[in-house]
């Protein structure tokens, strides 16, 4: 070999060597940064100069050029950044539905402060006094303002529940606004990279650490797949649906309903919509929503990955009632919070009526027909004639009630057919929420709670009524009722609540339970990883020894040549 070619030789080994250290140089400097992945060196040989080609020779007389530092590649391992992100979108899934049970848990008052359970028990307490002496004032009296704490203890904890699913809904917005956020970044990143690995040299690390970081942030909210193209590029999918594509990110938008103010997010590329009078675009999100809450919750099917998710079914779609449990269960069954104010307001909702009933059956009320002045026949209906100062009346002659509406009376005075006037209960229509006992919906009576003596429970003839207090002690001993369709249990007022509890309860550990568990597969795919793409300092520092001494060699090799040149150049020069 030529003795000045030799020195390209001892040149490249000192560039490769010399780049190789501050290769590790570099990883050393990121042990303890957060997503950076180990970058490992290439080197290749050069191209070989062909001196001669010998058809019968086991080889070509061929001189090499030296070493080239090919590239610093990361180390990574597409199976487990998959498998980490859908995982941890499972793990946050799990995480947003447990903080929800314990949030429920917590405004019950099971966690901490004064819990339901003692409004239900001083509300009996009052019943089983009444019982003992139904005459007395004092536990008339009693009676109204255990009844009036129960009411306003239960509003608060429904208002509370109410006041989640407003919390979770900005949550919502918040969330998709970051993963749009996210989307762009991403889509900036793609342009850099290409940008630095155009010229097929230059690895861009650095910015696909950043675009790491932001997908493993992105699995953790929603179901993600990523595809990386020939360009460096990478496309994301969301729940099966293009996100970023190519030159685009399609943004998640948003559609607000205009009575429950909650967001539901929907693709607009996949929505039809309508064209404005200003050029507006208007849309119908209608079979373009990013999630099918329809569908079967389960780790099999992969449909409880994302915390963005887990928000959605746990705030549900409106404020539940009663009413949803008796018209259609599965429109609340699935989402934490509906099922629990559902439940809730169905309690309320059986104590009001029921003590009402009892309290209307005393007043005189019938259940029939009733024939009205105009010619107007009322079926099958619940009325009384007016008697004003009669028993269990109010001033102006109307049946008491104990639980009232708040925005509707609980009875209509009309006049009958015979000229005499008559109270009409205004039966509760699903319909309208105006009509309904429902914990938006009720409050204890004004005029009993400024006049609890007119109970009385002092019959026209002087007689206590002892069989009108036991009715209402036994309406809540009676075993009719049920947490759901789904439940075949039935309860009494008390049991129920406890039922309730212990729903929640159950539920919550399970669910605390599987996020436990998912958090150990996270930390272990975690650890799996980092066994991959974590920087090991003693493996950098003997990196460095190696290349120092691969540095060192080329330097006295390329010594060596020198000293070699001189003393040729200086001898002929004799």
């Amino acid at each position: 070999m030529p003795l000045m070619g030799s020195l390209y030789v001892g040149s490249s080994g000192l560039q490769t060597s010399q780049n190789a250290l501050n290769t590790t140089a570099h990883n050393l400097s990121n042990v303890e940064t957060v997503g950076y992945t180990r970058q490992q060196v290439q080197q290749s040989a050069k191209s070989y100069n062909t001196l001669s080609i010998n058809p019968e020779g086991v080889a070509n007389q061929q001189i090499g050029l030296g070493v080239t530092y090919s590239r610093v590649k990361q180390v990574r391992d597409i199976f487990l950044d998959t498998t980490y992100r859908k995982e941890s979108g499972r793990c946050s899934f799990y995480q947003t539905t447990t903080e929800t049970m314990e949030e429920a848990e917590s405004l019950l008052g099971e966690l901490n402060g004064e819990a339901f359970q003692t409004n239900m028990n001083d509300l009996w307490t009052a019943v089983q006094e009444l019982v003992k002496d139904p005459s007395s004032s004092i536990v008339q009296g009693l009676l109204v303002q255990r009844a009036g704490e129960f009411v306003e203890r239960a509003v608060n904890i429904y208002e509370g529940m109410t006041f989640y699913q407003n919390n979770l809904n900005l949550q919502i917005k918040q969330t998709v606004e970051k993963i749009n956020d996210y989307g762009n970044q991403i889509l900036r990143l793609n342009e850099q990279i290409r940008c630095v690995e155009a010229g097929g040299v230059e690895r861009a690390n650095d910015y696909r650490d950043a675009r790491n970081r932001i997908l493993d942030e992105l699995g953790s909210l929603v179901n993600i797949s990523v595809k990386e193209g020939d360009f460096g590029e990478v496309s994301v999918r969301i729940e099966n649906v293009d996100f970023i594509k190519g030159e685009t990110c399609y943004e998640i938008a948003l559609d607000q309903d205009e009575t429950t103010g909650f967001y539901t997010p929907y693709w607009p590329q996949n929505a039809s919509y309508v064209i404005a009078e200003n050029g507006a675009r208007i849309y119908n999100k209608a079979g373009a929503e990013v999630f099918n809450l329809k569908k079967e919750i389960s780790s099999d099917k992969n449909t409880d990955i994302g915390g963005l998710k887990a928000m959605l079914l746990a705030r549900g779609d409106h404020q539940a009632d009663y009413t949803d449990i008796e018209k259609d269960y599965s429109s609340v069954s699935e989402s934490v919070i509906m099922n629990i104010q559902a439940e809730f307001d169905q309690l309320v909702h059986n104590i009001a009526t029921k003590v009402n009933s009892i309290l209307a059956e005393a007043a005189g009320v019938v259940q029939g027909d009733l024939t009205l002045a105009d010619g107007t026949v009322l079926s099958d209906v619940s009325y009384c004639e007016t008697e004003v100062g009669g028993y269990m009346r109010k001033e102006d002659g109307s049946p008491i009630q104990m639980f009232a509406k708040v925005t509707t009376e609980g009875y209509t005075k009309v006049t009958g057919a015979d000229g005499k006037e008559y109270w009409v209960y205004n039966e509760e229509d699903f319909s309208q929420q105006d009509f309904l006992y429902t914990l938006k919906n009720i409050r204890i009576d004004e005029e009993l709670q400024q006049k609890p003596a007119s109970l009385s429970f002092m019959m026209r003839d002087g007689s206590v009524d002892t069989e009108t207090a036991e009715k209402l002690k036994d309406a809540f001993t009676e075993e009719i009722y049920t947490l759901n369709p789904e439940v075949k249990k039935t309860t009494t007022f008390l049991d129920y609540y406890n039922d309730l509890i212990s729903q929640v309860a159950n539920s919550g550990a399970v669910y605390r339970s599987i996020y436990t568990n998912q958090e150990d597969t996270v930390e272990a795919t975690e650890n799996a990883r980092q066994q991959i793409i974590g920087v090991s300092s003693d493996e950098e520092l003997s990196n460095m020894i190696r290349f120092q001494n691969a540095f060192n060699a080329s330097s006295r090799y390329v010594n060596a040549i020198s000293e070699m040149l001189a003393h040729l150049i200086n001898t002929l020069g004799v």
